[in-house]
Formats: structure tokens, sequence, C-alpha cells
């Protein structure tokens, strides 16, 4: 029987978690619900709790809870406690474990593997964080796929025939909409586009805004204290969600504050019309990364056979009513908005690990990556001259490379700085990172760099730059970005959230340690894999300068082994990888 590997919707508001397996899916209960409020909080004895009860908490004790932490992911931002500072990967552990608890109580075994569901407009530095949230929980995160893509893939499993599906996913806290191409089983994405901050949580603040600017006309209070603004909050939250299918709905609440010696008592109605017409800027914002995502794939709204609503605050009636308005069909709700993105990851989960699944998934960048050069324009020099080696849209896993020139003669170095975006300034685009490629040979200018970048199937960016005439290389993993963890803070924290739950099992050690022997033996093999693929291509090598650097560090490996120099032996691999990569494209 195959390892079972679970699927993770890390949500803002509600996360859920699922298992598909011999045909059938599963989302798993807590408390009798399958929505798991996405809340961490402290308790009156200093206990953790997760999920609803920290919900439940959070209007009276704001201090020692924490709500919506996914919009943080990706920053470095922390967020306080009970006076005690976590980062937001801390949090999302918390309640990423307690998902893996649920799991296993009604599994009945351990759990260690998972795939993580993500916006599809997450960053590069948002995803890592998402996978370091995963790692501090003590899961092994197999994939991160996109939200959108999860939910066509449910949508797949009883459906067929060949469509074109537009995905509309509006959660708690981010929006994305895919273009997504259905053909027999292959389900593959072809655009996105979307806001990482835009979401239901928007539509609790204009609430809340008019229940602030109420206390003001009607009690002249300019600023309560941050546990009525928490109990405003909920009651929005509350307001938001009845609004969906009532057409009026009172707001209430009782002894919200002091005022003169005498108790406030809340009480405010709010039609539905108001409601909307407070929300419809977002709501526009959302329409037009609709269009925006159509024109990307050179789509029209007419070529779109089905619209999918994913997320909760997609039961908001004014988004139907634009959607139904814009691109001329009724929307699909038939599958759980809430509950479909935990499906398609569990559905993926079933793929990785062996299971009999007719689903293929082809995911795509939402994002153009490139570097900057110093341009030229009708003989004029252009600095930060921005060059996109991997554009929007392309399909994943992917690997691209151009070639640059130093502008020097005998240049000893060049620094690669690696952007996100679509600004043909460099500047304006977000940067990622950057390394340097030092000891160039001498020569004169016109030196050849061949930069290339790579995104693997998480969507997490490789970049690597190589002087063509010596092989000499330098590469870069975009996971040092801002929220990156070193090694031992990623002990540590791993070790604090083990605190919070009140464990230091040696049953876990022993699980790490096994995982991390597996890992070292698959490593291994793919180090073996990379050497009988260098001595086959030395027959096939017509290049004499390549087959001599082939065989020098086949040779630097050999000796790196029998000497036990373990960083010896890793550069020489890496150095092998990229002339391989170089050799081939």
């Amino acid at each position: 029987m195959s390892e079972k590997i679970i699927g993770i919707d890390l949500g803002t508001t509600n996360s859920e978690v699922a298992l598909y397996q011999d045909g059938e899916l599963k989302v798993f209960e807590d408390q009798s619900s399958k929505l798991f409020p996405s809340y961490v909080g402290i308790d009156d004895q200093g206990e953790l709790v997760v999920g609803t009860q920290a919900r439940n908490q959070y209007a009276a004790y704001p201090e020692r809870s924490i709500k919506s932490i996914k919009r943080k992911m990706g920053s470095d931002e922390q967020v306080i406690m009970a006076d005690k500072e976590y980062h937001p990967q801390e949090i999302s552990a918390i309640i990423l474990r307690r998902l893996k608890e649920i799991a296993e109580e009604n599994l009945g075994q351990e759990i260690s593997k998972a795939v993580i569901t993500v916006p599809a407009y997450f960053s590069d530095r948002q995803r890592q964080a998402t996978r370091e949230a995963g790692e501090i929980a003590g899961l092994e995160v197999m994939k991160i796929i996109n939200e959108p893509t999860a939910a066509a893939l449910v949508y797949e499993s009883g459906h067929k025939g060949e469509k074109q599906l537009l995905v509309y996913d509006l959660g708690g806290g981010t929006f994305d909409v895919s273009v997504v191409r259905m053909e027999e089983a292959v389900v593959e994405v072809i655009s996105s586009h979307g806001n990482n901050h835009l979401g239901g949580d928007d539509f609790d603040a204009v609430i809340l805004e008019l229940l602030l600017e109420h206390l003001r006309d009607e009690y002249e209070i300019e600023e309560p204290d941050q546990r009525v603004i928490s109990r405003l909050r909920h009651a929005a939250e509350k307001a938001k969600i009845e609004l969906s299918s009532q057409p009026f709905t009172t707001i209430e609440e009782e002894y919200l504050l002091e005022k003169d010696g005498n108790p406030v008592h809340l009480r405010m109605e709010l039609s539905r019309d108001r409601y909307e017409e407070l929300i419809t800027p977002f709501i526009d914002e959302t329409i037009e990364a609709v269009h925006t995502a159509l024109r990307d794939c050179g789509l029209v709204a007419t070529a779109i056979d089905e619209v999918l609503l994913v997320g909760g605050s997609t039961r908001t009636p004014l988004v139907r009513s634009r959607l139904e308005q814009d691109l001329h069909q009724v929307a699909h709700g038939e599958i759980d908005p809430d509950l479909c993105v935990a499906g398609g990851a569990a559905i993926q989960g079933a793929i990785l690990a062996g299971d009999s699944v007719e689903a293929v998934l082809v995911d795509i960048t939402p994002y153009t990556f490139g570097t900057d050069t110093l341009g030229m324009e009708d003989g004029i020099p252009i600095p930060y001259f921005y060059v996109p080696i991997i554009k929007k849209n392309s399909p994943i896993p992917i690997k691209k490379s151009e070639v640059f020139y130093t502008i020097r003669p005998n240049q000893e170095s060049v620094q690669v700085t690696v952007f996100q975006g679509e600004e043909p300034d460099a500047r304006e685009n977000i940067e990622l990172g950057q390394f340097s490629v030092n000891g160039l040979s001498e020569g004169p200018a016109n030196n050849e760099i061949i930069i290339g970048f790579s995104l693997d199937v998480n969507g997490i960016l490789h970049a690597e730059a190589t002087e063509k005439r010596t092989g000499l290389s330098k590469s870069i993993t975009i996971d040092n970005a801002i929220t990156r963890f070193e090694d031992d803070e990623l002990d540590s924290a791993r070790e604090r959230i083990k605190d919070l739950f009140g464990d230091r099992t040696e049953q876990v050690g022993d699980a790490e340690e096994a995982d991390d022997n597996a890992d070292q033996g698959r490593k291994a093999d793919k180090d073996n894999d990379l050497i009988d693929k260098a001595k086959n291509l030395l027959e096939a090598v017509t290049d004499d300068d390549d087959r001599e650097d082939i065989v020098a560090l086949l040779e630097e490996i050999s000796d790196a082994r029998k000497n036990g120099d373990k960083e010896q032996f890793q550069t020489a691999v890496e150095e092998l990888t990229e002339l391989i990569f170089y050799i081939e494209n």
C-alpha cells in the first residue's frame, strides 16, 4: 500500500486537510466541521489553542490571538502573541501541525508528507515561507501547487471532454484568476493574474469602518481600544456572511464599552445594497484581473466554457452577478468553494504517492523573472535595462538561458541580480537576490557569460551564471529572501513549536533521522546518475575544451569522494551540473 500524502489548503480565514485514496476524496473534520479556522492563540492558562477555540477568544483577547497570518507570509514582519514575537512561518506551522494531527486522528496512523496549496499569484519568497512553515510543522512538503489549479483538479475528476475553464478564486485574504485548459486527463493552466492582498478581509474592513463611523457620529467615540475593535471586526465578518443570503442584517453588540460611566450598546442596520456599494471597487479590481488573464492567453470571454468559483468570499452575490454580466454565463458553484482546493491538493498527493489517478497537472508561473544589463538604444547606453529570461505564463518546470557580454577588457567579475516583474526598468521590479561570478579569465571585452534560470514544480527559482570560455560558474537558489531561516533558526523554530504543543518525543526525532537518511540516499542516487550522464556525454561532445572540463570535474569528484571532502564534492557536482546544462542547451 502506498504512503499517504495529505493535501492542505492553508487559508487566510479557514484551512482544510484532505486525503484522496482508492478513488475516494475525504476532507477531515475537527469538532464536526471540515472548515478549520486559521486562528492561533494562548488561553488563560498560558496553553496553546488552535482553530475554533482560538477564533472564539479572538474578540475578547486579541493581544494573545492571531488571525489572517497568510497575508504576512513572505514578509519579515513579526507578530506578537501573548507578549512574545513569532515569525509568520511559525504561526502557519502551528496551523499546519494541528491539521496534520487531525489527519492522523482520523486515519489512525502517522502522517509525514503533504501537498500544500498557495495562491497562484504568491511570490517566490511567499512560497518559500510556506515551505518553511511545513518543515517547522514536521511535514515533508512534497509539492506546492496553486489554489486555482487544485480546484480544477477536483473539477476534472467529475467532468470529461475538452473545455476551457476560468477559475475565479476569492478567499479571505487573496485573489487570483486562472484560465485552465482541460483535455482528456490533462489539466493545463495557461494564464493567471491576481492580488495577494485582496479578499474577504477587505470586505470586513469596510463594514468595520462603518461601525467606527457610527460610534463617532452617535457617541463621539474617536479611538476605541483594541478589544472593542476586535469585537467590531468579528461583528463585521458575521454581518458580511449574513448579507450573502439576506437583504438586510442588524449588527448588535451590547456593552461594547463605557462612556462617561454609562454602557454603550451598538445597534446598526446594514442593507446588502449599501454593503455591495462599499465593496464594488474590490469586485471591479477582480473583474479587471479576469480580463487581464484572458488577454494574456489570447482569449475572449466567449471562449470560456465554464466559470468555476473557489473561495468562501465567492458566496457574495455581487461576485456572481458581475461575473455573469461580464462573461455572459452562470458561474458553477456545485463544488463547495471552501473545500475544493484541499481536495485538489489531496488528488495531487495521491498522484505523487503513485496511486491510480487519471489526471496530469501542467502549471505555470504567474510572473516574469529576469536580470538587468547595460542596454543600448540609438547609441545611447541605458542602465538597469531589464532582460526577461523566464516569461509570465510559462509552463513549469522550465529552464531558460541567455548570453550576456562583459563590457570591459580583462573584466574580473560580473554581478547577477535576479528580478521579478514586467517593467522595462529593472529597478521598478522586485529584486529577489543577487550573486557574483569572480575570477573571470583575462581577455578582451565581450567575454560571453551565459545566465540561466530554472523554475521547479513548486515555483521555486534557481539561477546560475557561467563563463563560456572556462566553464567557471556560480549559482543561487532564491531561498535567501528576507524570510529565509538558516538551518539553526529552522531547528529553533521547530523546537519552539514543539514546546507550544507540549511534546518532545524521541519518536519525532527518530522519524526525522529516518527522513534525513532517506534524503541522503536519494541525493547519492541523483549524484551517481549525473556522473553516468557525464560519462555518456563524453562520447557525443565534439568540443575539446568541453571534453577536458568534463574529465577534470569527474576526476575532482572521484578525488573528493576518496578523501571524504564533502564541500569539494558538492562544489564539483554543482559545476558539472552547470556544464552539462550549458552543453545540452
